[in-house]
């Protein structure tokens, strides 16, 4: 019997941005032949500096860059924008905030999806809201309130809540801790780990914190300059990585 096929698995993956004048257009490439699994339970900790081309690679994983160059298939066949519209895919983003619209209750922010997809009247979707809000380790009552009303701490966990609505097979999460207090990322770091173990969705954990990246990641690609510049176990690169720019960004926590 063959193992299933990779969640995601992208084969050199390259991106260009145009910039410039209009009279003298150049291409500036963000991504530079990335190759890419990430497996069902799976989280991969994607690191570097700003400007390294992480979250560039995230938007082509999640369907929203078109890469220039190379393959990109989701659960095995080449990807179809629809499963991001069925909600196979979701995002988890530094500030809950552009998740959250500060002028709708939670309850009908984080159903939106559902409301989308057609899935259930008003009063079902609360139901369900109220559910996953008590899996993240909130009180179901919070459902009522505006995110402007809530800790960051709080309104990171209605961010999740709101990207695991739909039960996506595949999670971004953008610097999704970056913005916290370091007791409030560690509370959110677990919580993450225990909502994979529990519906086994694929993950790509983008951080600049290595430290951070420690606590959730089973494999680190290491990315500069468009490239990867090693892709390795977590529990190998935590204890020796090989590359020389590897072994600065782990001296920086060290």
């Amino acid at each position: 019997m063959s193992a299933p096929a990779p969640v995601i698995a992208m084969r050199g993956i390259a991106v260009a941005y145009r910039t410039g004048p209009a009279w003298r257009r150049t291409l500036v490439p963000a991504v530079d032949g990335v190759d890419l699994d990430v497996e069902a339970g799976e989280t991969v900790g994607l690191v570097g500096e700003s400007g390294s081309g992480k979250t560039t690679l995230g938007r082509v994983a999640l369907g929203l860059i078109r890469p220039t160059r190379g393959s990109f298939l989701f659960e095995g066949a080449a990807f179809d924008p629809r499963v991001r519209r069925q909600g196979a895919l979701a995002v988890v983003f530094q500030h809950p905030e552009w998740a959250l619209n500060p002028r709708l209750r939670c309850v009908t922010s984080i159903g939106e999806p559902l409301r989308i997809q057609g899935q259930g009247d008003s009063a079902e979707r609360a139901r369900k809201v109220q559910a996953l809000l008590a899996e993240v380790g909130l009180d179901p009552a919070l459902a009522q309130r505006y995110p402007g009303e809530l800790s960051g701490g709080q309104r990171q966990r209605m961010a999740i809540a709101r990207a695991l609505i739909t039960r996506p097979r595949f999670i971004v999460f953008d610097e999704a801790v970056s913005a916290l207090d370091v007791s409030v990322q560690s509370q959110i770091l677990n919580l993450i780990l225990g909502l994979q173990q529990q519906h086994r969705f694929a993950a790509l954990f983008i951080s600049h914190d290595l430290a951070a990246t420690r606590y959730v990641a089973h494999r680190i690609a290491v990315m500069r300059s468009g490239r990867f510049v090693e892709v390795a176990p977590a529990r190998k690169f935590y204890e020796r990585p090989d590359h020389a720019y590897s072994q600065a960004l782990y001296a920086s926590i060290a």
